[in-house]
């Protein structure tokens, strides 16, 4: 179980769409939409831990077709979601964006195919209770909801810390870019991994 939960750990803090784009959002548009924001995403991701514990994921991820659907879907609203973090704070008249919240986190996660491989992963690797699987099931359900709890919140912190450094507008808009386009190169290499 050890393994598991260092796995779980260092799987989530590592930088990937999820969490960088919850910094972006708690850098860009402060506690009250990163906070709803980070609530649809743990909505989406418990949602895709069901959809694989049910095997909806070994399907939808086993057809190319859907496979490579959902990953344009996916790095479509990603980009979308960049360009949303880039542009925040910003006296561009014509970009009229709304802030992203719930319903833009529980869509990231339902459209992120990584999400479900992930959680298949999770599922199907770390036997540490295999005499039992709904006992195991249940166990990396609780341990995975708590890492990942903590280590998003501290993600939206540290983007939230940067928004609060009393920075001038200038530099934050160059950090809400640095954001995006750190999004758009984990988003790249997301891509690339799938490709190859």
């Amino acid at each position: 179980m050890i393994a598991f939960v260092l796995a779980i750990f260092l799987l989530i803090l590592t930088p990937g769409p999820g969490v960088l784009s919850l910094a972006g959002v708690g850098a860009a548009f402060g506690w009250h939409q990163g906070i709803k924001y980070l609530i649809g995403l743990f909505i989406g991701y418990n949602i895709a831990f069901l959809a694989a514990i049910f095997g909806l994921s070994t399907i939808m991820l086993a057809n190319p077709t859907v496979r490579t659907g959902l990953l344009f879907i996916s790095v479509s609203y990603l980009g979308y979601l960049a360009i949303r973090i880039a542009f925040a704070r910003t006296n561009i008249s014509f970009i009229n964006i709304p802030k992203p919240g719930l319903l833009t986190g529980l869509t990231f996660q339902l459209i992120n195919p990584k999400v479900y491989a992930v959680n298949m992963t999770i599922l199907s690797g770390f036997a540490f209770h295999p005499q039992n699987f709904i006992v195991e099931t249940s166990l990396k359900f609780l341990i995975t909801n708590v890492i990942w709890t903590l280590l998003h919140c501290l993600w939206l912190f540290i983007g939230i810390k940067i928004n609060q450094l009393d920075l001038s507008e200038h530099m934050q808009k160059n950090i809400n870019i640095f954001m995006a386009i750190s999004l758009v190169v984990v988003v790249g290499l997301s891509v690339w991994s799938i490709l190859i």
